[in-house]
This record gives C-alpha cells, structure tokens and sequence, in this order.
C-alpha cells in the first residue's frame, strides 16, 4: 500500500523545486562574486604589503589592483556569451586587443607626439582611439553576425584591456618618488584609476564597436569597414578622449580664472610655479572631478542613445 501511495502522490522535491529555484536565481551574480573578492584579495595583499614592507609583493598589489574592474567586465560578458559571442572570442580581445593597443600606441607617440605642445591631449586621444579601433576590426573580422551588441561587448573588451595595461603602467611608475618608493602611490593610482575604469577606455571603446559593427550589418559584403559614420563617431570619441586627459589643466586655469591674485599670474608668466590657497585646493579639486563626471556622463548617454537606436530598428524589423 505504501508503495503504492508513493506511485501516486506526488514526492515533496517537484513542489518544493520552484522555491529552490527561486533562492538560485537570488544568488549573486558570479562577476559580482569575483569584484569582491577579488577587491578583498587587493586589499589584504595592501596590507600586508605595509605592515611587512617586502617589496616582492609590490607586483601582486599592481596586477590585482589593475586588473580587477577590467577582468570583472570579461566575467560580466562571458555570462551573455553565445555562438558567436564566444568566451574565447571575449578573452582574446580583452588580451590581444589591449596589447595590440598599448604597443601601438606606444610606437605610434613616441613617433608623432615628441614635442610637448598644448594639442598633445587630442594626439593622445586620436591615437589611442584609432588603435584600439584597429585592433577590433583586426580580431573581428570574419565574424558569422554583426550586432551592436556584438560590437559594444567586443569594443568593451579592447577598451577594458588597454585599461588594464596602462593602469598597470601608471602605477608602477607612481611606485617610484625622489624621496624613495611609494606604495601609498601605487594604492592611490589603482584606486582611482579602478573606479575610473568603467567610464574610460572601455566605454569610448564600446561606442566605436557598436558603430563599426553597425555598418558591417548594413554592408553588402557583411563586414566591417571605416566608413564615415565610423569616422565621424571616432572622431567624437577621441573628443571625449581628450577632454578627460587635459580635465586636470583646465580645472587650473580655471581655478586662476577664477581665483588667481596677481602676484600669482606674474610668477606664472615668469615661468615660475605660485603659491596656491586651500580654497584655491578646494575649487580645483571640485572643478576636476565635475568636468571628469560632465566628459563621463555624455559617453554613457552617447552609449545608451546607440544601444537604443539599435533596439528600436531590431523592434521595427520584427514588426
């Protein structure tokens, strides 16, 4: 009898399934799983770094502390992989991109940009963009669909490992001070930098990969090319490039504008650097930070207008 009940009630496991998975959607995403321990690991490895002074782990404190919003980014992108948006196809534009554009970019100042002058903020900006544009259309070129998507997570993927790179750079540089090495630096740098990170190379990178791939979609032959639009929005992208390089010269000469004495233009116009004011700290600081956030905040509305406009057009495609 009672094996007879059991063929037909129904067991306990099919009913209580749903609210299992239920509690699994809940779960924490895996990228944000691996943001926060990732972050713990940095910030252990930080301390210890103080507290025992050896140097050998000075490279664990850069790599983490670099790397940890860009890889973050690839996590978050290889839970919406699919057949074409390959795990694979995502690594190797965070790798092979990012490296194809720090060294592009590198031989390509070094030779055009010798000569400090006030236009070295748009050379870097046009640089930087151009090759990481380039190393995109490289790494997709026979691709089987073009999206916006597609274009935007790829794009994304260079940017976040040029990101990454550079941050690396920049850091082990700071290391170095006339007084000695300085870790408080380095911790400094990656910081900012980190927290910077999503509204930087990955997003202008993002925005040129949506476009690109957008005209492959369109195209007769199906494959990307650097057509007008495409150059148009490059140069709108490198604009923004610009602007967030030279953010900290124009928050001075704004905060001279603003509260400059004259004593203090004099010694400027003599070459010589002025005694500032902690006001004068103050208004630079805000002024800074407001126009990194304005140069930020046109990017993301750029990106979302993009990723809207092709979310209408597939909308009405259907239709």
């Amino acid at each position: 009898m009672s094996a007879m009940t059991s063929l037909v009630e129904p067991a306990p496991y099919p009913a209580a399934y749903p609210q299992a998975a239920v509690r699994h959607r809940r779960h924490m995403p895996s990228w944000l799983k691996l943001f926060l321990v990732g972050a713990a690991l940095w910030a252990a490895t930080v301390l210890i770094t103080f507290a025992t002074l050896n140097v050998n782990l000075v490279p664990t404190v850069i790599l983490l502390g670099s790397f940890l919003v860009p890889v973050t980014f690839v996590a978050f992108a290889f839970a919406r992989a699919d057949g074409v948006l390959t795990p694979q196809r995502i690594f190797t534009a965070f790798v092979v991109g990012g490296v194809l554009g720090v060294l592009g970019a590198s031989v390509l100042e070094s030779a055009l940009l010798r000569q400090p002058s006030g236009l070295g903020f748009v050379g870097v900006g046009l640089i930087e963009e151009a090759v990481k544009l380039g190393a995109l259309w490289l790494l997709s070129r026979h691709l089987t669909r073009y999206t916006v998507r597609d274009g935007m997570v790829l794009g994304a993927s260079v940017g976040f490992g040029f990101a990454a790179l550079e941050s690396a750079g920049y850091a082990f540089t700071s290391l170095f001070t006339p007084s000695g090495l300085s870790l408080l630096n380095v911790v400094e740098t990656e910081a900012l930098r980190g927290a910077l990170a999503p509204v930087g190379h990955g997003l202008w990178t993002a925005i040129l990969g949506g476009v690109l791939f957008a005209t492959a979609a369109r195209a007769r032959n199906g494959r990307p090319r650097p057509r007008g639009s495409v150059f148009g929005w490059f140069l709108v992208v490198s604009a923004l490039h610009a602007m967030w390089d030279a953010a900290g010269i124009v928050a001075v000469w704004l905060t001279l504008l603003l509260t400059g004495t004259a004593s203090q233009l004099r010694m400027i116009e003599l070459g010589q650097a002025p005694g500032v004011t902690q006001t004068q700290v103050h208004l630079y600081t805000i002024l800074n930070w407001s126009l990194l956030a304005a140069d930020a905040a046109v990017g993301v509305v750029l990106l979302w207008l993009r990723w809207r406009r092709q979310a209408t057009a597939r909308v009405a495609h259907a239709r």
